[in-house]
């Protein structure tokens, strides 16, 4: 199994800068993909970015340039670094984890979100 706690949200002027981390946990042989996703109010969740375990990114077009995904593999932990943030990014913000356990079987498991609000 494997768990996955965010950090780091807040109420963020526009204009301004955030740093969201999760760390996932638990009984697993490695982890795989980790990635952040959001939902604003009347929203579906949307992907916001993904890292591989081998480091490579992927970008919704809404946030290319302005946020990047990074990950510490000794520490099971990704973490999202948002600039120029606007209004348009106020959202929850959930980390979602991939795992294989020692059997081969994969697992998935999101965290319990952390509000992100851009607002003067």
């Amino acid at each position: 199994q494997v768990q996955v706690v965010e950090s780091g949200g807040g109420l963020v002027q526009p204009g301004g800068s955030l740093r969201l981390s999760c760390a996932a946990s638990g009984t697993f042989w490695r982890l795989n993909d980790m990635g952040w996703y959001r939902q604003a109010p009347g929203k579906q969740r949307e992907l916001v970015a993904v890292i591989t375990s081998l480091g490579s990114t992927r970008y919704a077009d809404a946030v290319k340039g302005r946020i990047t995904i990074s990950r510490d593999n000794t520490k099971n932990t990704v973490y999202l670094q948002m600039g120029s943030l606007n209004p348009e990014d106020t959202a929850v913000y959930y980390c979602n984890a991939r795992a294989q356990e020692y059997s081969g079987r994969t697992l998935s498991s999101w965290g319990q979100g952390t509000q992100v609000t851009v607002s003067s």
